[in-house]
């Protein structure tokens, strides 16, 4: 049985220390503007395939509890992005939040 584990601030640590990585919320823009991490980009997941970045860019990916960036991993890597984490979901991030 597959358990998925909400890893967002372990995830987070990985993301600032990868060089040239980009962070992005797949929420849609209302969720975005309600509150999100400091420095992410809002790529809707309706929209992750037009993430604007090279497909070798690592791409760090997050929702609300993390079932849309687990998709968004998998569109991403289906459109041929290399190096593409999910890693889970604001609902346990604890750190600032940015509006």
């Amino acid at each position: 049985m597959f358990l998925f584990r909400n890893r967002i601030n372990e995830g987070l640590q990985e993301y600032r220390n990868t060089k040239g990585a980009v962070l992005v919320d797949v929420r849609e823009p209302e969720e975005y503007r309600s509150g999100h991490i400091p420095g992410a980009m809002n790529i809707p997941l309706g929209n992750i395939e037009h993430l604007p970045v090279d497909k070798s860019t690592p791409v760090f990916v997050y929702c609300l509890r993390g079932s849309r960036s687990r998709r968004a991993q998998s569109i991403l890597k289906q459109a041929g992005f290399t190096a593409v984490t999910s890693i889970g979901g604001i609902s346990q991030y604890r750190g600032p939040i940015e509006k």
